[in-house]
């Protein structure tokens, strides 16, 4: 199934990254709000794209087109470009929880031993923390781990588009695993642009449009309405840590505020 955003046909979510890339390069994609109130980093549909394309490169460098990636990441944008890291080499992308220092990782142990994936894609500072439990991890000890906050953005031009349909697998979203195992389902380019074109009639959210969000990205409703449909639309959106939010929830209101949001939400806790 394609997608059908602006009167354009689109079979993948590379396809419409690199359509944003080329004809809104300049509009800001991401904003990440650090402590839930200081802007600390951001990202326009052509930074991320180019950054999509050099994690890809490296990626297509280790043999890992149709492999499966774990991605462990801290609050912020180098989630996001690593996930579209993944689409643009071909491989499936596996959102998880980061473990916390010092921290029971069975459940990760679990998704790697269930999805047998090949690569770990993470941050320097996060990787360094990791291999302290490598000795008690074997399974995480086997991934070949890719830190993606230093890769030259050069590598970007060595990019090799890879084959993909709407058919093909985007990433596997695992369950959290508090009520049992965690389990992993399948979820496709055509899944995910059929998903974002029903949320688009309902909210009928435009490239004008702006969102706030505190909601984890490796979580369903995090990544779903907080990274992939302001993709879908070409619209702006600004993040927070959970943390931030958990901690003070005013500043979800203040950042709706302060950026005139359009569009926003949470469960119903908050």
């Amino acid at each position: 199934m394609s997608g059908s955003v602006n009167n354009f046909k689109f079979s993948t979510l590379v396809d419409i990254l690199r359509y944003r890339a080329l004809y809104q390069p300049a509009q800001l994609a991401f904003t990440f709000l650090q402590d839930g109130e200081t802007e600390s980093s951001s990202l326009t549909y052509q930074e991320l794209d180019r950054q999509a394309r050099a994690i890809a490169t490296q990626l297509q460098s280790f043999g890992a087109t149709g492999s499966l990636a774990l991605l462990l990441y801290p609050p912020g944008l180098e989630f996001i470009a690593a996930f579209f890291g993944c689409l643009y080499a071909g491989a499936v992308a596996i959102p998880a929880y980061p473990p916390r220092r010092n921290h029971n990782m069975s459940r990760l142990q679990t998704i790697v031993a269930s999805c047998q994936a090949a690569v770990g894609l993470t941050t320097t500072s996060l990787l360094t923390n990791i291999r302290e439990q490598f000795a008690q991890n074997p399974e995480l000890a086997a991934l070949r781990w890719l830190p993606t906050d230093n890769i030259a953005r050069d590598q970007a031009l060595d990019w090799q588009e890879p084959t993909l349909s709407s058919d093909t697998l985007a990433f596997l979203q695992y369950t959290s695993g508090s009520t049992g195992t965690p389990k992993g389902v399948m979820i496709s380019h055509g899944n995910l642009l059929h998903n974002s074109a029903l949320i688009h009639q309902c909210f009928e959210d435009t490239c004008n449009s702006i969102g706030v969000s505190w909601l984890p990205p490796y979580h369903d409703m995090g990544l779903i309405g907080g990274v992939l449909q302001p993709l879908y639309v070409g619209a702006s959106m600004v993040l927070m840590p959970p943390v931030a939010f958990l901690q003070k929830p005013l500043r979800w209101l203040l950042a709706i505020s302060r950026y005139k949001a359009t569009t926003s939400g949470g469960p119903n806790f908050a």
